[in-house]
């Protein structure tokens, strides 16, 4: 953890606004059980205390991207059911068993890599089924659907978890992707033998309980981020990010400022420099684009993004709140987290996912 002293730039992190995001979506669900996605390191927010908050509002069942993420919400989590989705790399089935962990078995190699390692244990251990209805990603294309359809038996020996798909294009309602996928979906839960299916993420869930089944798998909702584009966000703001002013300077025409000479003063200004750069997450593309808040002022970015610095004019606020050691939001009230991704012209999704290890984080409205 960097001392808030030291540190940069302070990002706070609402606990509270996470668990109620969560709880919002799973009283939407109306009898399918509401999961966790912690992946990449919960969004880039911290997976232990994200996933204890989540634990502690209700949540059991939870998703992760690699192996390695799941090994270590399991020592968070001891009791958590604990899904790996991007499935069983050659030769890790015994570390999956060692830590209790459910892969996602993405085509017929991996099933029958898994159903072999349960009969080497005599143990039947659950797996979930993941089925390609047009991602074109991860998951069984049609051809070995249809050779599992006629071959069940290839399931034998395992517990059968999940059977599993994902939405290209939940995020736009109107879609005539997501019907399709759905009508796919649901063709193909006839063939399988799977009792327990799961098809929507976080925007899939506002596509309306058809596509609800047993288990949703929200992700970007939970964490804050609109799962409705553009119309009004329903979820609860988690993260602010506010950068430290380190010097203020006086400037004027013709100088200019930061790399490649791209702003030029056209008259008298005052420049703020922050120690928050393209390192640290604030996008290389946010350079004469994005801004900052103090308060209800805007203060626009001038000049590229560096490694570690940004340029803000400061020249309407007040010279008591713009002094080196000053905040101004960089992700706040003023400014979500959906509105930084907009400028940089990207998704909300990339902006918490590369925030940066080098701020100080402060946790707040957190019980467990």
């Amino acid at each position: 953890m960097v001392s808030e002293a030291s540190s940069g730039a302070v990002l706070t992190i609402d606990l509270a606004a996470l668990r109620a995001n969560w709880q919002s979506l799973r009283d939407r669900l109306k009898g399918a059980e509401c999961t966790g996605v912690v992946k990449a390191d919960a969004y880039g927010l911290g997976l232990e205390p994200v996933a204890k908050t989540l634990a502690g509002a209700g949540c059991r069942v939870f998703f992760v991207a690699h192996l390695d993420e799941g090994v270590a919400l399991r020592a968070a989590l001891p009791k958590a059911e604990i899904h790996v989705l991007n499935g069983l790399l050659p030769g890790t089935a015994a570390e999956f068993a060692a830590h209790r962990l459910i892969p996602v078995l993405n085509s017929l190699g991996t099933i029958d890599e898994w159903r072999a390692f349960c009969r080497t244990r005599q143990s039947a251990l659950a797996a979930d089924i993941h089925v390609d209805t047009g991602m074109s990603r991860l998951g069984l294309p049609p051809d070995e659907v249809t050779a599992l359809a006629a071959e069940p038996a290839r399931l034998d020996g395992m517990a059968p978890g999940y059977l599993m798909s994902h939405l290209a294009c939940a995020d736009e309602p109107d879609h005539p992707m997501n019907r399709q996928q759905l009508a796919a979906f649901v063709a193909v839960r006839r063939r399988l033998p799977l009792t327990r299916a799961s098809l929507a993420n976080s925007a899939g869930i506002f596509l309306g309980s058809d596509y609800h089944f047993d288990v949703a798998r929200p992700g970007i909702a939970v964490y804050g981020g609109n799962p409705l584009p553009g119309g009004p966000n329903p979820m609860a703001q988690v993260v602010r990010l506010q950068g430290k002013i380190l010097q203020v300077r006086g400037v004027d025409t013709p100088q200019t400022v930061g790399y490649g000479a791209t702003h030029r003063f056209a008259g008298p200004a005052r420049i703020a420099t922050v120690a928050v750069g393209y390192a640290d997450g604030f996008l290389r593309s946010l350079g004469n684009a994005g801004c900052g808040f103090v308060g209800d002022i805007r203060t626009p970015v001038v000049g590229r993004v560096s490694m570690d610095l940004i340029t803000l004019d400061v020249t309407s606020v007040p010279e008591a709140e713009s002094r080196p050691g000053c905040l101004i939001d960089l992700i706040g009230p003023q400014n979500d987290v959906d509105a930084v991704a907009a400028t940089a012209a990207t998704i909300s999704y990339e902006i918490l996912t590369g925030l940066s290890r080098r701020y100080h984080r402060r946790y707040v409205g957190g019980t467990e």
